[in-house]
């Protein structure tokens, strides 16, 4: 592999790891707080791309419910505005936040004051999953959906990061979904970390009853921690369509299970291993020759059963210390 092919995967591995990261991370905080999967993620993930895309304004495809609801109160298959790009993926995340917490009040609430067997949690996650692409079909129909050509402005298809005679080209849609990432992750680590609000959410993912006993709501972080799963899924969700494509109710199911790979690579419930766990699967998946290209998302779960033989707890999680 020659020296411009080699920067060439590496950053494109960059930027997939960087979306596999803020997915992840919407898991791994529910997780961390709750010690629960929430398989409802995935689903919105979806969501938040299809949210972004009808904020830019553009038109629903014929066989989705809403193409005909749109035409008689607008007069058009699309809602009356057309938001810049940047503007309705941070709405579109936000609609995908306020979905998550409506999921935590119908699904994992009231199991969760009845006491109820986490398998019960499980399952209830799954069956809102379900539910969920099944609306997203009839609403939006089951045809593929692209953003808009160019939908930061005029900007070259791709940036030379290589010298004269020696040019590296990467698309620029890859940048910018990299620098997006970078962003998240580190808005999200000052979050946790250098907040009383971030100390709070440490503090009941450490153990939620102390932390209820010394006077944190632990009911209110629980809201928050699922919003802030739902914005982080919906941004995810975004870059990936902007990147090939919103392929379908179903495309958020195939990143749901490649999520769960991330974080027990990373190690569960770890914030800075859902990170490294999105780059190393991103970055070996770039790396799978092109002749194989289409076995590529087994990567993600090899190296999840490696690591499951190798190290249980992940990349950097703790062994779990059995309290009695």
């Amino acid at each position: 592999m020659n020296t411009t092919l080699l920067l060439q995967q590496i950053l494109n591995g960059l930027a997939i790891g960087g979306v596999y990261a803020i997915f992840a991370l919407g898991y791994t905080l529910v997780f961390s707080i709750l010690r629960i999967i929430n398989f409802a993620h995935g689903a919105v993930f979806t969501l938040g791309a299809y949210f972004t895309y009808l904020l830019t304004g553009s038109a629903i495809n014929t066989n989705g419910v809403l193409y005909g609801l749109f035409n008689r109160l607008f007069g058009q298959p699309a809602l009356p505005i057309s938001m810049p790009f940047a503007l309705a993926m941070v709405l579109g995340a936000a609609l995908a936040g306020l979905t998550s917490v409506l999921i935590e009040r119908v699904a994992f609430r009231p199991l969760r004051r009845r006491g109820a067997d986490p398998l019960l949690t499980l399952v209830s996650s799954l069956g809102v999953a379900i539910a969920l692409v099944n609306i997203i079909q009839y609403l939006f129909g089951a045809e593929i959906y692209t953003f808009p050509a160019n939908p930061f402005g005029a900007m070259p298809a791709a940036i030379n990061f290589g010298v004269p005679g020696r040019p590296i080209p990467v698309r620029t849609v890859q940048i910018i979904i990299f620098g997006v990432s970078m962003v998240i992750v580190a808005g999200l680590t000052l979050l946790i970390n250098a907040t009383r609000t971030g100390k709070a959410l440490l503090a009941v993912a450490e153990d939620g009853v102390t932390a209820s006993l010394l006077g944190i709501n632990t009911a209110r972080l629980i809201v928050l921690t699922f919003f802030l799963s739902g914005f982080l899924g919906g941004i995810a969700g975004t870059l990936v369509g902007l990147s090939v494509s919103i392929a379908g109710p179903y495309f958020g199911i195939a990143f749901g299970l490649k999520g769960l790979a991330v974080i027990v690579l990373g190690g569960l419930g770890d914030i800075p291993g859902a990170v490294v766990g999105g780059f190393v699967i991103g970055l070996a998946e770039a790396f799978v020759p092109a002749q194989y290209v289409a076995y590529k998302d087994a990567v993600a779960f090899a190296l999840l059963f490696l690591m499951l033989l190798a190290r249980p707890q992940g990349l950097l999680g703790r062994a779990l210390v059995q309290k009695v």
